[in-house]
């Protein structure tokens, strides 16, 4: 397998592809290199970096694709000027469900373009933050409970993940409950296979370093508990040099591909907000 590219190389390529596309409103791409500026620059200070981290660039380049999508369903408008009856459109198309993800289903993290880019910083730049708080006066969010999958339907999706090499993604997360990101930035390195005292079966020991998680998470080691798990990372791990990547794919990819299987086995979270 080969090595993929830093976060820091993933997300500058997508940025300049993004604020160089010649289909988008030339006032829109002065505004979204305005605010990339501002963001990288507050991401920094707040964290007291000297450099962005790979968590910093995680969120920036979430918001590449949030300011793709917003620009989509305001129509490439300028937002400088904006009025009161988009906002409401695209907001009531975003609640009535009419706005609709790549897979066809409506939108959910309607929370994150409201807070984020409604009633933050893209907003603000343009001067329609305060219409846009006008506009969502009204919005309340729902996500109260922990949502969660049973073991059962969670083999469903396994089933329709065909690729061994994403079956294996799919079980860590499982198993030892950590997010994508941090599982694709894994190395061979990372596991170190062990027998277990109690069951004298073999596992493997997960380093999870403080570099590859969320800033609120902390570094640690997790002991995988499946079989499955296990066998996989056994058809794996052999071939791969010490300081190789265990996935050859990044984000978006392993996001397709879990979308995809999720779609194919008709799981749904509990409760189904």
């Amino acid at each position: 397998m080969g090595t993929i590219s830093t976060l820091k190389e993933r997300y500058e390529r997508a940025k300049n592809e993004f604020l160089t596309d010649s289909t988008i409103n030339p006032d829109n791409l002065k505004l979204f290199k305005d605010f990339f500026e501002h963001q990288e620059y507050k991401l920094k200070r707040i964290n007291s970096l000297q450099k962005l981290d790979d968590a910093s660039y995680k969120t920036l380049f979430k918001y590449i694709q949030m300011l793709r999508n917003s620009n989509i369903w305001f129509k490439n408008k300028s937002w400088y000027d904006f009025t009161k009856e988009d906002i409401k459109r695209v907001y009531d198309e975003l609640e009535d469900g009419i706005i609709k993800t790549y897979i066809g289903k409506p939108v959910k993290a309607r929370d994150d373009y409201y807070i984020k880019i409604f009633k933050g910083k893209p907003f603000k730049l343009a001067g329609k933050d305060e219409l846009a708080k006008e506009v969502i006066e009204y919005y309340k969010s729902n996500k109260k409970e922990v949502r969660f999958i049973p073991e059962e339907d969670f083999r469903k999706i396994i089933c329709n993940a065909y690729k061994p090499l994403h079956r294996l993604l799919f079980w860590l997360a499982w198993d030892i409950g950590e997010n994508i990101n941090a599982l694709l930035n894994l190395r061979k390195k990372d596991f170190y296979m062990q027998k277990s005292p109690h069951t004298n079966e073999p596992e493997y020991r997960v380093n999870l370093k403080k570099e590859i998680l969320k800033r609120s998470r902390r570094a640690r080691s997790e002991i995988t508990n499946y079989s499955e798990t296990v066998e996989l990372l056994d058809q794996f791990l052999p071939d791969l040099k010490e300081d190789e990547l265990v996935f050859d794919f990044d984000y978006m990819n392993a996001k397709k591909i879990l979308d995809r299987a999720v779609e194919r086995s008709k799981v749904r979270c509990i409760p189904n907000w």
